[in-house]
């Protein structure tokens, strides 16, 4: 592309000295032509006119002092009635340019000049036009190859951001390059890689958050098939079987959920149901990881309350605190309920040493954690109560309490408000 540039720059400004300069140097010819002959016509008319100042003076023509009055390169002659030729000069050979001029007294008076000298007048005015437009052409040259390397190089950063793009490296550059067409595919290419980068964030996003969420009742169901696989008697089979098929159900909900979330995180499916039926199944799911552990589970407060959420959330919610309190606290974890306002609250804490100062603004932070955790747990718990209108906070950090704070009141049916709006 950048030779096509020079090239059509080149030719263009090629055609134009072409026809510029031919027109010129025709130009330029006739006019000092034209210039010649009547320098030669002037000069004749001058002589005629001494000539006949000396006829009507003294009556007496001196050619020493007529010959003072004509240029070196030029001839003369002065044919006076009655008197002899008078010749002032060399008769040129060759071409001449011939001015005569007849005096008032009956005298001529003939002027002649080589052509060579037009002829070297026309070439000096040739050798001017002809530098003139070879530094034309070498400044069309600079500039042709300035405009290109201006058109070049910003083409050349944007192919090297579409292969980095179609790469994997979705980082946006923002370079501009002052052409508004080549800025308008940089604003493309840039915004085409952010949304990959989110895309890519999003995707990564889920892939650990299903990791996490998915961990701990994949553990619960395995070691319902151990129980299984380690007994003979029917009933227990049985009822290890019930609650392993529960927990399918329970490991259907959190990919479900998981999903929902990585499409829209905004997007819930807000119902009314007993706090107590998800409190419970949470602490009879833990139970046996906080025995194996010497330490104990507990549940306190109001009973029998109705929250607003989704019963799947909130479980994952909670089980996301509960394990934070196996793995970072220490001592009892209790589970206490009570209501604030409109909203029903349930607090997780424990014994152990609490969150530290410097973590406890950016405890939800994704990757935050205290110890060798993965740090996710906490910040998809949180994502998780916002996505139902709820929310979660470090209510105190030593020792840690959390809260998990849910409305009471069921939401408005979307039927209804897209009735209202109408």
């Amino acid at each position: 592309m950048r030779r096509r540039l020079i090239q059509s720059t080149l030719a263009v400004v090629l055609v134009v000295i072409a026809v510029f300069g031919v027109s010129l140097v025709i130009v330029e010819t006739r006019t000092i032509s034209s210039t010649a002959q009547e320098k030669v016509d002037l000069e004749a008319a001058r002589l005629a006119s001494i000539v006949d100042s000396r006829l009507l003076g003294t009556g007496r023509v001196d050619p020493d002092i007529l010959r003072q009055q004509v240029a070196d390169d030029r001839y003369a002659v002065i044919r006076i009635p009655g008197r002899p030729v008078i010749e002032i000069g060399d008769r040129p050979g060759g071409e001449v340019i011939r001015g005569e001029a007849t005096g008032e007294e009956g005298e001529t008076v003939v002027v002649e000049e080589p052509r060579s000298s037009v002829t070297r007048e026309v070439g000096r005015t040739l050798v001017i036009i002809g530098l003139v437009a070879l530094l034309a052409v070498v400044a069309a040259v600079v500039l042709a190859v300035r405009q290109a390397n201006r058109l070049a190089s910003p083409l050349t950063d944007l192919a090297e951001t579409a292969e980095r793009l179609g790469s994997g490296d979705p980082r946006p550059r923002h370079k501009r390059y002052g052409v508004p067409e080549l800025d308008r595919v940089a604003d493309v290419l840039d915004a085409s890689a952010e949304r990959i980068a989110r895309m890519l964030t999003a995707e990564r996003r889920l892939a650990a958050d299903a990791s996490h969420q998915l961990r701990t009742p994949l553990t619960a169901l395995s070691m319902r098939l151990e129980e299984i696989t380690l007994t003979d008697d029917p009933e227990t089979v049985k009822e290890e079987a019930t609650i392993a098929l529960s927990q399918v159900e329970r490991l259907t909900d959190v990919v479900e959920r998981l999903l929902t979330n990585s499409r829209d995180p905004r997007n819930g499916s807000a119902v009314t149901f007993d706090l107590d039926d998800v409190i419970q199944q949470q602490i009879a799911e833990w139970r046996p990881a906080y025995r194996s552990a010497g330490r104990a589970i507990v549940c306190s407060g109001k009973r029998h309350m109705q929250a607003v959420g989704t019963p799947g959330a909130v479980a994952q919610v909670l089980a996301a605190l509960i394990e934070n309190s196996l793995m970072h606290g220490g001592g009892t974890v209790a589970l206490r309920t009570r209501v604030t306002g409109n909203q029903a609250v349930v607090e997780v804490t424990d014994e152990g040493p609490g969150v530290p100062a410097d973590l406890g603004a950016r405890i939800f932070e994704r990757t935050i954690s205290g110890r060798n955790s993965t740090g996710i747990g906490l910040a998809v718990a949180r994502d998780l109560a916002e996505a139902d209108g709820g929310r979660l906070e470090l209510l105190q950090t030593k020792p840690a309490v959390f809260g998990l704070f849910l409305s009471r009141t069921p939401p408005p049916k979307k039927t209804d408000a897209a009735h209202t709006v109408r």
